[in-house]
């Protein structure tokens, strides 16, 4: 385990990704999807406003920064025409069952089921980027999503307390982040339809 104080690294990293994201948005080099993005930001800002509810402490900055960029990131997807990406059914019907998710969470109001409410909410938000990596990898950062994992994992690593509050939501972001970033990178999508 590391020190606690290994957050703040953590959240460096995190933010750097967030801003390396939103400076790509700006200037039309990524095209994010914009259901992802605002349900990206609304999801782990539930989960932090739980997590703070839970007592989780520091390891919830990193959740909220999973918010606050998306949140930044969906905004600056408006300034550029070069940064838009043409939205599908597929999309919304992603977006509608992540809303869902945030409803229910929403309806219990009690802390693990808001954080896991709000897991699935976001990978309910993800899936059509997590598509769109895989088929069209240019399209994206690998290096935003390569910092956020990493930062996920720091933040991971400090958890001195292993319950659900603490290690679900970092721990998905790994996960989450991680898939993403094999997809770009590694151009998965290309290598299967060889």
């Amino acid at each position: 385990m590391l020190s606690e104080n290994f957050i703040y690294l953590a959240a460096a990293i995190n933010s750097l990704a967030g801003l390396n994201y939103l400076i790509d948005t700006l200037r039309g080099r990524v095209q994010p999807n914009k259901v992802t993005w605002l349900l990206w930001a609304l999801a782990p800002l539930i989960a932090f406003t739980a997590e703070m509810g839970q007592g989780v402490g520091l390891v919830s900055v990193i959740t909220f920064l999973a918010g606050f960029f998306p949140l930044l990131i969906f905004l600056a997807s408006f300034l550029n025409r070069k940064s838009r990406w043409k939205l599908t059914t597929f999309d919304f019907i992603c977006g509608g069952l992540s809303v869902v998710g945030l409803l229910l969470w929403y309806i219990t109001r009690l802390g693990n089921i808001a954080i896991t409410f709000s897991i699935l909410a976001d990978l309910l938000a993800g899936i059509p980027t997590l598509i769109k990596s895989f088929n069209t990898p240019q399209s994206e950062s690998a290096r935003a999503f390569f910092l956020t994992s990493l930062g996920s994992v720091l933040t991971v690593l400090t958890i001195s307390s292993w319950t659900f509050a603490n290690y679900a939501f970092p721990g998905y972001l790994v996960l989450m982040n991680g898939a993403i970033f094999v997809f770009i990178y590694f151009k998965v999508g290309k290598l299967f339809r060889k």
